[in-house]
């Protein structure tokens, strides 16, 4: 009968790894980058989430005591509906810190009136060029692009620096279970990588309130990439050949998963999927509201009673400036741009199911993908701060409409049942 290895061979084997790697100063020093940088990573994203969050404070009793100052003003309907502002905003998750993903290249606040929306959910700011060019440096982008470095650096000569040194062949003799030897050597160094880079995620997350779900949603899969990389970088550590040209090696596997790859992929999903600009929204939907001003008002009005049958008995237009005529023309220039806004909103999501299926194969992508999941900063979630936007001003319309077609007397009392728009995500 074949015997066990002994109970305690494993644990030996750890102590003497852990005793050389006491006195590995470039390990202990590869560590020390690791928290430092996930440190200033996690301690970046609270400031600009708190930032946000202050802004948004700020913004929402502002945007209140305008809005009421503006319409208390007004004499009418049409003109309340006008100048009358209201702030549409997503504020950040109790994560987002450690993922900002979309929200530093889609709006995330708008101040909307009952003109034609999609032009102003489509007129913003390019963001910082910088931003646009590189990402910023979050929490996801260091777990996701930095770390395999690291773990490259720390697990790429775990054979090669012993063979240089003349050990390997003793150290093979000795070691009983020789497999259990590299396990060892490279699971205590991946594990330090592992617990300095979840260190600062913890304690910003403690801080900041996030779920503890979330967070032990996020170290799994950081683990998950971590154990990747080291059996990566295990395996090819075996390789019967120089330091130098393992890692070599590595740093190609990395190019090509981290930067080829991504890029390939994306060029290739654009061409695939073609998907109209906002600019190009914006022009239409300006088109349609600047040449009604040139049209027939019946001509606009029967466009606009053909989406709206219920306003058909209140359509007729008098005089040369009504304010039902006004808005409805508003309305007809974005069901003009609709048909865009619809293929605009469809190629972004079907570009976004062909990266999610590139991801799989490209586990630096997946990772960062799967963080801004989970602090609701992907694509997904800034499409559905958008709907929320068009139905907060369907609702608007709908408050506004019946006083303008019926010509109801202006009470301004009547603005405490005025809709208010209602955020998506948590927070603090």
């Amino acid at each position: 009968m074949k015997e066990n290895p002994r109970p305690g061979r494993l644990g030996s084997a750890v102590r003497r790894e852990a005793g050389l790697l006491v006195r590995d100063r470039s390990v202990w020093i590869g560590w020390l980058v690791v928290l430092c940088l996930a440190a200033l990573a996690a301690s970046a994203g609270l400031a600009e989430v708190r930032q946000q969050k202050a802004m948004l404070a700020r913004l929402v009793e502002a945007d209140q005591a305008d809005r009421m100052a503006v319409l208390k003003s007004q004499k009418d309907w049409g003109s309340a509906a006008y100048h009358g502002f209201h702030l549409t905003f997503e504020p950040p998750s109790d994560f987002a810190f450690a993922a900002m993903g979309r929200r530093d290249d889609t709006a995330w606040m708008h101040r909307v009136r009952m003109l034609a929306l999609e032009g102003q959910i489509h007129e913003r700011d390019a963001g910082h060029p910088a931003l646009a060019l590189v990402g910023r440096f979050d929490f996801a982008f260091l777990a996701a692009f930095v770390l395999p470095l690291v773990l490259i650096v720390m697990l790429h000569d775990l054979r090669a620096s012993e063979r240089a040194a003349g050990r390997h062949d003793l150290l093979v003799a000795t070691a009983g279970k020789p497999a259990t030897l590299w396990r060892v050597r490279a699971g205590l160094r991946a594990g330090g990588v592992f617990a300095c880079a979840t260190a600062p995620l913890l304690v910003a997350g403690a801080m900041h309130g996030t779920a503890a779900p979330t967070l032990l949603a996020a170290c799994a899969l950081l683990l998950l990439h971590v154990l990747f990389w080291t059996i990566v970088c295990a395996c090819l550590a075996a390789w019967q050949q120089s330091g130098e040209a393992i890692l070599a090696s590595l740093v190609a596997l990395w190019m090509l998963l981290a930067v080829v790859v991504p890029v390939a992929g994306r060029t290739a999903i654009d061409r695939l999927v073609p998907v109209p600009s906002g600019a190009d929204i914006l022009l239409t939907q300006r088109e349609a509201v600047n040449d009604a001003w040139d049209l027939p008002k019946q001509a606009t009005m029967d466009a606009f009673i053909e989406r709206h049958p219920q306003w058909a008995d209140y359509a007729a237009v008098d005089r040369p400036f009504e304010w039902k005529w006004y808005f409805a023309f508003q309305q007809v220039g974005d069901q003009k741009a609709q048909a865009l806004s619809e293929a605009f909103t469809a190629g972004r999501l079907e570009r976004d199911r062909l990266a999610g299926w590139l991801a799989v194969i490209v586990p630096p992508i997946l990772l960062e993908r799967s963080l801004q999941s989970l602090a609701r900063t992907d694509l997904r979630a800034a499409l559905a701060y958008e709907a929320r936007v068009r139905a907060f001003h369907a609702e608007l319309r709908q408050f506004y409409y019946p006083r303008l077609f019926r010509n109801e007397r202006f009470d301004p009392a009547q603005f405490e049942a005025m809709p208010r728009f209602t955020a998506g995500a948590a927070t603090d």
